[in-house]
């Protein structure tokens, strides 16, 4: 009985060892799956033209920034000359980023001094371009913009100094436009979507209308190029984005 015991034990820790070990050996293989997967992931045609998107945006910042030198030594001169006020050459202001994170913006100054407390009193003062105002986020003839700043605007080159923030990480040369704060419901449920990119200077909606279109379109733009990104579709947007400020389409 006793040897009859012993050989049921042997048997049973056999059987245990046996099944633990066909456990190990299927969590390897589910290991291992979850590997190939992830390099698979890693390796994608999307993360490469990722990657590659952000090398060039290096490049371009690095050579921009150089030379924005000389163009701001040339603005701040003009400004001086103009004499319009004694404000800031550049403007900064909080904008959001991908994955909803804020970073500062940097742009040349287009607006008078104070422009947001001068906005406030504009628009109580005038309801319907209030209305205009808040459907928009955006005035045409702008009161705020100065006579440099109209030239910097229709030539798109008051963006230049977003230079700094492609090289800081911040943006992208291509991309959805970065919003404010007070943007944020008007992008509802796309909000996600379109900030799961880094913003642009210029941008699918910036080369397809810009202020010319509507609110909802250009949500509707911005999350169509975040859904749909593919170097393909920047290097249009690159070469478009040259026209469309030759032609000074679109700009305020």
């Amino acid at each position: 009985m006793q040897t009859e015991k012993v050989a049921m034990e042997t048997v049973s820790d056999i059987s245990q060892n046996q099944e633990m070990e066909a456990i190990n050996q299927v969590r390897k293989i589910i290991n291992a799956q979850k590997n190939i997967e992830e390099t698979k992931k890693f390796f994608s045609i999307k993360n490469i033209e990722k990657g590659i998107k952000r090398v060039f945006d290096i490049f371009v910042g690095v050579i921009g920034v150089v030379l924005l030198i000389p163009i701001t030594i040339v603005v701040y001169i003009i400004n001086k000359i103009i004499k319009e006020d004694d404000g800031p050459i550049f403007y900064k202001q909080t904008r959001i980023g991908k994955g909803g994170k804020h970073f500062t913006i940097y742009k040349y100054r287009t607006m008078i001094v104070d422009a947001d407390k001068v906005l406030d009193e504009y628009l109580e003062q005038n309801p319907e371009r209030k209305k205009e105002f808040e459907a928009n986020q955006k005035l045409t003839n702008d009161p705020r913009i100065t006579k440099l700043g109209k030239i910097l605007r229709k030539t798109s080159m008051d963006e230049l100094p977003q230079l700094i923030n492609i090289l800081k990480g911040d943006m992208s040369l291509i991309g959805p436009r970065p919003i404010v704060d007070r943007e944020v419901e008007l992008f509802g449920d796309s909000m996600p979507i379109v900030h799961s990119v880094r913003p642009g200077i210029t941008g699918y909606w910036a080369v397809n209308g810009r202020s010319t279109t509507t609110y909802a379109e250009r949500v509707q733009m911005e999350r169509y190029y975040a859904e749909h990104f593919s170097l393909w579709l920047d290097i249009k947007i690159f070469f478009k984005t040259f026209i469309t400020v030759l032609k000074r389409e679109g700009a305020l």
